[in-house]
């Protein structure tokens, strides 16, 4: 079952391209879906398509016009990451964290910082990633080994980071480290010397999003290096940044149950079993129908957070919590359901099912683990009664 979505119209001669939802799912039909497997298999999205995103304004499109963006709101910024994971998680994966960092620059960067960066993130052609986990304590950030100083008039980083999305390919990291007093952010070149870059083969799901471990080794850094009051890192990386990371993979968990229910209908319209089509098996509409209820409901949550995003309205940190929460394990459960429904097949790499389910585990564990946001989620609820 394909949500009706109408043909953008084309742009006027010269003029930039519609960026909403149906432009987003054209863009993502023409040059990602259908390889998107390929993807997956090579453990890596081509700069070509990186290049074509590009080109399209897809990178960070919420970002001012005069700073090379579109102004584009949440809600339909929500629109398009949902279409990208629709197609292939990794590339919404690889929007994400460059988001994550954009944003973090746009919100508390100097006027030096952004006009440096910002043009150049705006476009791609300087590509972002988010640097918090750590071996052996993941995205914690209380657990952050990583140490800066002040070195020389600005600053002197050392330490580890893993499971960092985008870290094989971006220019410039978002990277947390502990000082004396608190949790800082900073920006960090990928061509400063003693940054060294190793690739993570073979994971899970999103194998295709250029996963990295990335080492700091004495990296000599100026003052314009950090990113905000030293004060506030850890503030931002609670409400700030990780909010919108959360945002872009609840809207990726719902691209993935759409792509889940499409799978199923096709399928299940095209095999047989008996004579009879696998679509008016009861069980078989009994499973779609759940998939198309969740669907709605995760993209109703998500626009809900999108709209809570747009009036800067604090309530939409915990709209987010419960729209990634629920979209997530929609979409695990309604994934394990579509390999079901292929059978066989369904674990084979001729259909896109086994790619969706090995990606929706991984919605279950990012930007806030299953179990993290049930105690976050709960903890709102006992505040509500105790008013």
């Amino acid at each position: 079952m394909t949500t009706p979505i109408a043909a953008p119209p084309a742009p006027p001669s010269g003029a930039l391209p519609t960026i909403d939802r149906a432009s987003a799912r054209a863009f993502a039909e023409e040059f990602i879906t259908p390889v998107a497997d390929v993807y997956d298999r090579a453990g890596a999205v081509p700069e070509e398509i990186q290049e074509r995103i590009g080109e399209r304004g897809l990178w960070a499109p919420f970002l001012p016009t005069r700073h090379g963006g579109r102004d584009l709101d949440m809600v339909t910024l929500g629109a398009v990451h949902e279409e990208m994971g629709r197609a292939c998680s990794s590339v919404r994966s690889l929007l994400t964290v460059h988001t994550m960092l954009a944003w973090a620059l746009m919100r508390w960067g100097s006027a030096e910082q952004i006009e440096r960066w910002a043009p150049d993130v705006a476009t791609g052609r300087v590509r972002g990633a988010f640097c918090l986990s750590e071996p052996g304590a993941g995205s914690d950030a209380a657990g952050i080994g990583t140490n800066v100083r002040p070195h020389k008039g600005g600053w002197l980083l050392n330490g580890r980071k893993k499971w960092i999305t985008g870290g094989s390919r971006a220019d410039l990291y978002l990277v947390f480290a502990r000082n004396e007093s608190s949790i800082v952010a900073l920006l960090v070149p990928r061509t400063a010397p003693g940054v060294g870059v190793t690739p993570i083969d073979d994971m899970l799901g999103t194998r295709a999003s250029l996963i990295a471990e990335i080492d700091f080794t004495d990296v000599e850094l100026g003052p314009d290096a950090l990113l905000g009051p030293s004060s506030f890192a850890s503030g931002m990386v609670l409400s700030g940044t990780l909010d919108l990371g959360r945002y872009s993979v609840a809207c990726g968990s719902v691209g993935i149950i759409q792509a889940c229910l499409e799978a199923c209908a096709h399928y299940t319209t095209h095999r047989t079993v008996g004579g009879s089509r696998l679509r008016d098996l009861a069980l078989i509409r009994a499973k779609l129908s759940d998939m198309v209820t969740d669907v709605r409901a995760a993209r109703l949550l998500c626009e809900r957070a999108g709209e809570l995003k747009d009036a800067e309205d604090p309530a939409t940190l915990m709209a987010t919590w419960v729209a990634k929460y629920f979209a997530s394990t929609a979409a695990a459960r309604h994934s394990s359901e579509a390999v079901q429904v292929h059978g066989a097949n369904g674990m084979s790499t001729d259909y896109p099912v086994a790619r969706l389910y090995r990606d929706a585990k991984v919605m279950e564990i990012i930007e806030g683990s299953n179990e993290i946001q049930r105690i976050t989620i709960a903890d709102e609820a006992f505040r509500e009664v105790a008013q």
